[in-house]
């Protein structure tokens, strides 16, 4: 059994109210607080999980400021990672991706309420655009996740280039980045059927912004990937 229809089918009951409620809050964001949402976020992410036939290692949440904003910057295996952050990760996020994923079901209500936001990688304009929206955001004290391989990477845990661009976000907001490693996470959805399969995420170490204040968004997007990339060599099997 394909392990998404795995999930619907343990879960039918569940995914309805979840559609129809975040659905309601997505164009009622008045209605809750930030907290509320990344509650009831969790609670999906936790039943999704547990009908997903996934074991899943995490280390490191305690990595994660708690107050104020900070960009939390990894590698991408696919649609896998941003569940892995959403069952795990203790304070609430928005993430920046790509936009063909705003029409998914479920998925388009989280990230709408969430107020993530869709990147268009043919428009450069809209891209600075988005850019600048996130740092004020961060400024303002919010989180947000970008993978700066810019899409999935189709080799296991072998990492795509990054893009320096998106380092920007962090450097104008002069806030902490957490690199995150995302190990096996591409076995989820990629590997046929549903047995059982195991994955990891590890929040490494915050990098505080007087460590890379002088760097420029290149130099930066390599100090970030290559601390991502110790971890891969370490977690990695």
């Amino acid at each position: 059994m394909n392990r998404i229809a795995r999930i619907i089918l343990k879960n039918p009951i569940k995914i309805i109210a979840a559609y129809v409620k975040l659905s309601y809050w997505a164009n009622h964001p008045e209605k809750y607080t930030t907290g509320q949402l990344w509650d009831y976020i969790q609670y999906i992410m936790g039943f999704v999980m547990k009908s997903a036939n996934v074991q899943l290692t995490v280390t490191g949440t305690e990595n994660i400021p708690s107050d104020g904003g900070c960009m939390l910057y990894g590698n991408h295996q696919g649609m896998f990672d941003v569940i892995a952050i959403a069952h795990t990760c203790p304070i609430p996020l928005a993430i920046v991706y790509k936009q063909e994923l705003k029409n998914v079901p479920l998925l388009k209500q989280i990230l709408k309420c969430t107020r993530s936001y869709a990147l268009d990688r043919e428009d450069a304009r809209q891209g600075i655009t988005v850019m600048q929206a996130v740092t004020k955001n961060v400024c303002e004290g919010a989180s947000y996740v970008i993978f700066p391989e810019g899409t999935r990477s189709k080799k296991g845990n072998e990492m795509n280039e990054w893009h320096a661009g998106s380092m920007r976000c962090a450097l104008k907001a002069k806030c902490p980045i957490v690199p995150m490693a995302f190990v096996d996470c591409f076995k989820v959805f990629d590997q046929k059927g549903s047995k059982p399969v195991c994955a990891q995420i590890h929040y490494l170490e915050p990098i505080p912004f007087d460590e890379f204040s002088s760097l420029k968004t290149t130099e930066l997007a390599q100090l970030v990937k290559s601390r991502v990339q110790a971890a891969l060599d370490r977690y990695a099997q």
